[in-house]
């Protein structure tokens, strides 16, 4: 029962978030604004299911812990990234440039509304069921080793990525450098890494391992949906990309090959 109470509450709270977010959105006259509550709102839910839930008290504050620190970095990143500039080309591909209020309700903040719902559902899931059992403590730590390494691939990417732009000799310029000669996208495998590790975290039996699906979907859309597939296609005409793509990993990290693939 403390589940269905779970999980109507974060979906209430995700509706209001998206709601508010939409109504910026369309005032400001830019959607991207949605890339901001992507954090905050996975923040807002991971605090609404450590309040509601009725489960083990240590992992729901851990889980929610661990969110937050996410989340709140994404979304001040993602507000230092958009702030000041126009629409996303993502969005307008996506929007077909129709931006008309049920095209973008449609296709932008429906869909990431019910993806964030359903992402979340370790986190609910977890915050209603029992405490972890100890043969699965050594699980929770491999939890937040990998929730640490996708955090540090993502801080440390963003941040070389910024260091690398502002330097007006680099404009024009393929990042190639730091973690982006290891992986084309730090960020987004980061994010992946983040989300399989809360899955893990949030493990206690049989209802929490169904969640499965909610890391996968998360994954999915880093790669296919939103993140790395998409941002190349707008990059694949950009001066030195095809070169970088053959000799640097698509998602998962390897060393750089020393020369590019000829042909």
């Amino acid at each position: 029962m403390n589940l269905l109470v779970v999980s109507a509450a974060s979906l209430a709270a995700i509706v209001v978030v998206f709601a508010v977010t939409f109504a910026i959105g369309r005032h400001i006259g830019r959607y991207n604004v949605v890339d901001v509550t992507w954090g905050l709102g996975l923040v807002v839910v991971a605090a609404v299911a450590a309040a509601v839930g009725t489960g083990d008290v240590l992992r729901r504050l851990v889980l929610f812990a661990l969110v937050a620190v996410w989340g709140l970095r994404l979304a001040w990143h993602m507000h230092g990234k958009s702030a000041g500039k126009g629409e996303d080309p993502r969005y307008a591909n996506l929007l077909h440039d129709d931006f008309s209020v049920a095209n973008v309700a449609k296709k932008i903040f429906g869909t990431q509304a019910v993806a964030m719902w359903f992402v979340s559902l370790p986190l609910q899931v977890s915050a209603a069921g029992g405490p972890t059992p100890a043969a699965l403590l050594p699980v929770l730590g491999i939890g937040v080793a990998i929730w640490v390494l996708g955090v540090a691939f993502e801080a440390i990417g963003d941040h070389q990525l910024k260091v690398f732009k502002a330097d007006p000799a680099h404009k024009g310029v393929i990042m190639d450098r730091g973690l982006w000669s290891w992986t084309r996208h730090p960020n987004y495998f980061g994010d992946a890494c983040v989300w399989w590790g809360i899955w893990l975290v949030a493990l206690y039996g049989w209802p929490s391992l169904a969640t499965v699906l909610s890391p996968a979907l998360m994954t999915y859309f880093l790669v296919y949906a939103t993140g790395a597939r998409p941002t190349e296609k707008i990059m694949t005409d950009r001066p030195g990309f095809r070169e970088y793509c053959s000799r640097t990993s698509f998602f998962i990290p390897r060393p750089p090959k020393a020369h590019a693939d000829s042909g």
